[in-house]
This record gives structure tokens, C-alpha cells and sequence, in this order.
């Protein structure tokens, strides 16, 4: 799609006023291809990697449908809920819902966020006076749903929002009890960075006659992100960090952690380091986890130790680097974590630290990216032995057909035989027949013999001799032979015998 502006996309006057207050001239590619299908009513599935815009996507349509029909009202004049944003963290509710109070503040919307951490009266309160647009995270919603303080009778529009990491954190019957409660005439958008066969299957539950949009392939990294890995001992990992910190140009590192524990205990070893550091992951206060982000975008705080769950949704404008301190067992998760940095045409550096154990998971990463990551051998806490060797990824070769053309082996792999050059009736690998057995003449079929007899037992003779029994039994002339005696022959003559005899 060619390059285009806001101005073009068909948006009212009090939205294109505030994307400009934003900063916003020129939709990102998923905005440019979302939007106009948005505008139309249709359901969308969208897939982008994160910092891609899709929050914009999203949310100005939604403003721009609500704002042109101007709401709606209950009972006594309140406000109801025409559209709910379901989305897994509080962090990333919370950012929508500023996206949303952002585009929509020459309107007369309301919109609010609910999600869990904190105490529920002031979100029952704003409930209780009327909102438009509610942000929510699965846990809260359902009990204030359950407590009667939300009803979605009435809605419009549902965004289930990073479902992919909503069934990785175990909100998948959440998402349906919330599903099971919506109106069946809506219109839903659906938007994950990955799209595993669990969350195929969901969407497409979901949605009515969707149009797809998918900006970048999902295995994709952003290619202003450069990307380093050190093979390092796993003892010596927490050393290669401070050290990296020391000497390296790094303004603000996002370092993530495998465990909550291991964020909190990294945490406390960079601050004795005398690098300022802390921690943010799930057991951490809401208050807590907002002072550490905080402090961080503000560069109050050098390094923010984070778990993938917990930094989802972390937007840090000009990010320098992110450091994979575990390497994630999910190829995909890489993905996600290396766009924190990059964004918007912005350079940023990926440095990732591998252990022994963790060989196995930079390798499907590497396949997943179809890239090989460059090494840094020079450091003081290199791997030892063969832990510290590049790790080679093959690159995937076409499969030869079945039309003569062999496939092409690599020298240092045995080659395989094409399956129709063994010897006429030696037996074949998957021990299917081939056309040219079962013979006219008795010579050809006496070369599978051997065959045969590789299982110790010869069924031909076996035959040959049985049938003759039979039909000296029913009184009939010796069978005449063929070329060699063969045992089809004597199996045609012998089905004759026997249905004469029968008659």
C-alpha cells in the first residue's frame, strides 16, 4: 500500500486535531490497512508485531463510530458500555486507555480501566457514573461483572487485544466466560502478535467473515535491531551483565528474566554493582510496578529487570537496548522481546547471554528468524569447550519431486537412495509393492525369492506344494507349467479346479 496520511483515511475533525496534537501525521502500515475496514464495520484479524501501532489501529475507529452516532444512554440517561478492550496485563490496559483518552479528547467519550492489583472503588465509581469505552483485564472484569457492576448488554465493539500471551498466562476460560456474555451482533477485532493453532482456533470462533491484516511475518524481527549473542558459563552470567553495563554505551537496558525471583535477585546484584537497577514482574504492587516504570521513562532508573509477562505492554520511547539475560524457551517470545527497541525506524541493539542449557532455544529461535545471530567471542567470561562454538542452523533445502529429479544432499549427510532404484523384486523401504510385480511369466516372478526368504520362511514353495495337494485331492490332471514353474500359474489353475469341482 502506498505511503498515506491521516487526512486521507476519511477520520472526523476532532480526531485528526488530536492525532496532530499527538505528534501523528502518517498512519504506521496496520493503521493505513486496519482503519478503512474498521470504518466499514468489518471484522478484522490482525496480526503485528508489538510497537507496529495497533493500539491507533484500534481505538480511532472505535472513537470515530461512537462519536459520529453519539453514544448511548440507559436507563435515566446513563452513559452505557458500547465497546470493551479485553487485554492480559495492567500495564498494557493502562496504556490503552491513555491511547483512548488521547484520540478521543476532542469528544465527549468517556473511557475507563479496570484490571486487578488494586482496590475496586474508585473503577466501580467511574462505572457507576456512565462510561463509553471500558479497558479490562480478564480476572477484574468478570468480578465486577459478577458483582452487577458491569453489563455488556449493549455493546458494539469487543478488541480482544494480545491473545496470544492471554492463553500463554491462562486466561483462555476467562476470554470465553467474557465471550459467552457479549451480544451476538457486534463487531470484533481480534489482534496477537503470533498466531499459534490455539489462537487460530479462538478467532476463528470469533470472528464473522474477517478481513485479514498482516504487516510483518511472524517469525520476522525489525531490522533496525541489532542483534549480538555471547556464549557465556551460567555462573558468569550475572558478571558478563555488569560488566557489558561498565563498558558498553548502554543509557537504559530492559533485561529480561525467565522467573520472578531470578528478576528480583538480578535486581538486587546490579544495584550492588552500583548500577541502578529494579524489578518488575506479577508479585510486585500495582503502585510498585507504575513507580518502577515510571523511574524507568524517566531515567531515574538505568536497568528495569523484567518478566515477558509483566513488560508486555511497556511502551519506552527510544528504548537503546534489551537484553535477553534468559534466552525464552518460546521462539516467538524473542520476537516480542527484541521489539521493545527499534521502534518507529529507530536503531536498537538485542544482546542476548547463552548458557549451555540454553543452545537448544537459540537454535529454534535461529530457525524461526531464519537468521544467524552474530557471536561476540571477545569477552572476559567466555564458555568453555564446545559451549562456546557458533551454533549452525542448516539452511532448509527444496524437496526433490517425484519426477526423476534427485534432491540435492549436502556432502557431510549419507545420500538417500531414490526409492525406485533397488533391484527388481528386492524389497522396498516402506515395503509397498511395485507395478512390476505381480508377472506375466513365472522367470520374473522368481527373483523375489530371496526376498522371501530373507524372513526364513518360503511362502512360494509353501504355495506351490499345497496346491498341488489340492489338486491331486480333486482329482484333476498336473497343472501345466509355465516358464519356470511359476506360482501364478499354478494360483489360476488351481482357482479353476476348484470352482468345476464346485458346481
Amino acid at each position: 500500500m502506498a505511503q498515506t496520511s491521516f487526512d486521507q483515511l476519511g477520520l472526523i475533525e476532532p480526531i485528526l486535531k488530536a492525532l496532530q496534537q499527538e505528534g501523528y501525521s502518517t498512519p504506521t502500515p496496520i493503521q493505513a490497512q486496519s482503519i478503512p475496514y474498521l470504518l466499514e464495520g468489518r471484522d478484522l484479524l490482525g496480526v503485528a508485531q508489538t510497537g507496529t501501532g495497533k493500539t491507533a489501529a484500534f481505538a480511532i475507529p472505535i472513537i470515530q463510530h461512537l462519536a459520529v452516532d453519539g453514544g448511548g444512554t440507559g436507563r435515566g440517561g446513563k452513559r452505557i458500555i458500547q465497546a470493551l478492550i479485553l487485554t492480559p496485563t495492567r500495564e498494557l490496559a493502562i496504556q490503552i486507555d491513555e491511547s483512548f483518552r488521547s484520540y478521543a479528547r476532542h469528544t465527549r467519550l468517556r473511557t475507563t480501566v479496570i484490571f486487578g492489583g488494586v482496590g475496586q472503588k474508585p473503577q466501580t465509581d467511574a462505572l457507576r457514573s456512565g462510561v463509553d469505552i471500558l479497558v479490562a483485564t480478564p480476572g477484574r472484569l468478570l468480578d465486577l461483572m459478577h458483582q452487577g457492576y458491569v453489563h455488556l448488554n449493549d455493546l458494539r465493539f469487543f478488541v480482544l487485544d494480545e491473545a496470544d500471551r492471554m492463553l500463554d498466562m491462562g486466561f483462555i476460560h476467562d476470554v470465553r466466560k467474557v465471550i459467552a456474555a457479549l451480544p451476538k451482533q457486534r463487531q470484533t477485532l481480534f489482534f496477537s502478535a503470533t498466531m499459534p493453532p490455539e489462537v487460530q482456533k479462538l478467532s476463528a470462533s470469533l470472528l464473522t467473515n474477517p478481513v485479514k491484516v498482516e504487516v510483518t511475518p511472524v517469525s520476522s524481527t525489525a531490522e533496525t535491531v541489532q542483534q549480538e549473542v555471547y556464549f557465556v558459563d551460567k555462573p558468569n552470567k550475572p558478571k558478563l551483565l555488569i560488566h557489558l553495563l561498565n563498558t558498553r554505551d548502554i543509557p537504559v537496558a530492559l533485561v529480561f528474566s525467565r522467573t520472578k525471583h531470578g528478576a528480583d535477585k538480578l535486581a538486587r546484584l546490579i544495584d550492588k554493582a552500583g548500577i541502578r537497577a529494579e524489578a518488575i514482574h506479577g508479585n510486585k504492587a500495582q503502585n510498585a510496578r507504575q513507580r518502577a516504570l515510571n523511574n524507568f521513562k524517566e531515567r531515574k532508573t538505568r536497568v528495569l529487570v523484567a518478566t515477558d509477562i509483566a513488560a508486555r505492554g511497556i511502551d519506552i520511547d527510544s528504548l537503546s537496548h534489551v537484553v535477553n539475560y534468559d534466552i525464552p524457551n518460546i521462539p516467538e517470545t524473542y520476537v516480542h522481546r527484541i521489539g521493545r527497541t527499534g521502534r518507529a525506524g529507530a536503531s536498537g541493539i538485542a544482546i542476548s547471554l547463552c548458557d549451555a542449557e540454553e543452545r537448544p532455544y537459540l537454535r529454534d529461535i535461529t530457525k524461526l528468524i531464519a537468521r544467524q545471530i552474530p557471536v561476540v567471542e571477545e569477552h572476559p567470561f567466555p564458555a568453555n569447550g564446545e559451549n562456546a562454538a557458533p551454533i549452525e542452523v542448516p539452511v532448509p533445502q527444496q524437496r526433490g519431486r517425484r519426477n526423476g529429479q534427485a534432491q540435492q544432499q549436502p556432502r557431510n549427510e549419507p545420500r538417500r537412495e531414490p526409492r525406485n532404484n533397488n533391484p527388481r523384486g528386492g524389497r522396498r523401504p516402506d515395503a509397498r509393492p511395485e507395478r512390476k510385480e505381480h508377472p506375466a511369466n513365472g522367470r520374473e516372478r522368481q527373483h523375489s525369492a530371496p526376498a522371501e526368504k530373507a524372513h526364513g520362511t518360503d511362502y512360494a514353495a509353501l504355495t506351490a506344494e499345497l496346491m498341488k495337494d489340492l489338486d491331486v485331492a480333486a482329482g484333476n490332471a498336473k497343472p501345466q507349467q509355465g516358464q519356470g514353474g511359476g506360482r501364478d500359474n499354478n494360483r489360476r489353475r488351481w482357482h479353476g479346479s476348484r470352482r468345476n469341482s464346485g458346481r
